[in-house]
């Protein structure tokens, strides 16, 4: 099933179930109002979604073109949003730049950060930079939603909380990280609105690309219509999604609607060094953060800089038969 939220100018917009070629959506308000409504109610909610599902793609009911660009995020605003580290390659080689090693706890226990939620952008809308030298670089993940879930909960009864997948960009802001991190409280600044797809999907609509909590499929991010990155979701990874939410769930329970992320999609090279860009036969990056990295680690200092006014990056996944499963993110810069 895969189910979206249309635009139509409330907070919470209206709740659509989309057809499997996200050419189609049918408007589901007699059944919920919003996604955050069905998501309180999941158990019983979710049959009813189901049917309208099957029935959209019978063409048994009447249904209207669905535009990726009238679509906000699955949840235009969540109660909770919580980024972790399931890819550790992503962090060694932060650390690894200013030369600094990555503890060991890293490997056995997330990082995690929680993020701003009363405001996500649409997955086309403007990507607002106030001051260039913010240093504007978007993050490449997947993410997923949640019903409720209690306290201390095991990853593998965790994993029957998943309830919707999705995409998500979660926009950093490289050059106030520093600063903010040096206060010892976290990011706040650092971390303005994300972006999710238009479109979130139930674990079973993947199939048996969602295995293990980890959807193995690559991650599509271009950058100025070129490809930036294709890495592997379900590779090198550290910790998968259940693991991820049971680590949030930890000390307190977690509403339903909670979001949690999966941090950068990152890989290493084939011979298990830093990877290469895609223009070089390597499976490139998540974030412009790496390859600077990368550059500082081989040559002493970074020559890719990050994003600025009328940049645009396009975030998606495709299935083996090369069908669009989310919808695409596709954001642009602008100086504000």
């Amino acid at each position: 099933m895969k189910l979206a939220t249309l635009n139509d100018g409330s907070r919470d917009g209206k709740l659509v179930v989309v057809s499997k070629d996200l050419t189609r959506c049918c408007a589901a308000g007699y059944i919920a109002p919003t996604l955050q409504a069905a998501l309180d109610d999941w158990e019983r909610i979710a049959p009813q979604l189901e049917v309208l599902a099957t029935d959209v793609e019978h063409e048994a009911v009447p249904c209207e073109r669905f535009h990726e660009r009238e679509a906000h995020s699955p949840l235009p605003r969540a109660y909770q949003w919580a980024d972790g580290s399931a890819y550790i390659n992503h962090v060694e080689l932060v650390r690894k730049a200013r030369g600094a090693e990555v503890p060991e706890s890293f490997y056995s226990d997330p990082l995690m950060y929680q993020g701003g939620s009363d405001t996500f952008l649409p997955p086309r809308a403007d990507i607002p930079l106030g001051d260039p030298k913010w240093g504007c670089d978007m993050e490449g993940e997947i993410a997923v939603i949640t019903d409720d879930v209690p306290m201390g909960v095991s990853a593998e009864d965790a994993a029957g909380h998943i309830k919707l997948i999705m995409l998500v960009n979660d926009v950093s802001l490289r050059g106030l990280i520093p600063g903010e991190l040096a206060k010892g409280f976290g990011f706040f600044q650092s971390k303005p609105s994300s972006a999710f797809s238009p479109v979130c999907v139930t674990p079973d609509e993947l199939g048996d690309a969602w295995s293990d909590n980890l959807v193995h499929l690559p991650l599509m991010v271009d950058y100025n219509g070129e490809a930036f990155g294709r890495a592997e979701a379900a590779k090198d990874a550290t910790f998968n999604m259940a693991q991820l939410v049971a680590h949030a769930a930890k000390t307190r329970n977690l509403g339903a609607g909670a979001i949690i992320g999966s941090g950068t999609v990152s890989n290493k090279g084939s011979d298990g060094g830093p990877g290469k860009p895609v223009s070089e036969g390597g499976l490139g990056y998540s974030c412009i953060a790496e390859i600077r990295m990368i550059e500082t680690i081989a040559d002493g200092e970074a020559k890719t800089g990050f994003m600025q006014a009328g940049d645009c990056v396009r975030i998606e996944m495709r299935d083996k038969d090369n069908h669009s499963i989310f919808g695409a993110i596709e954001q642009n810069v602008v100086a504000v």
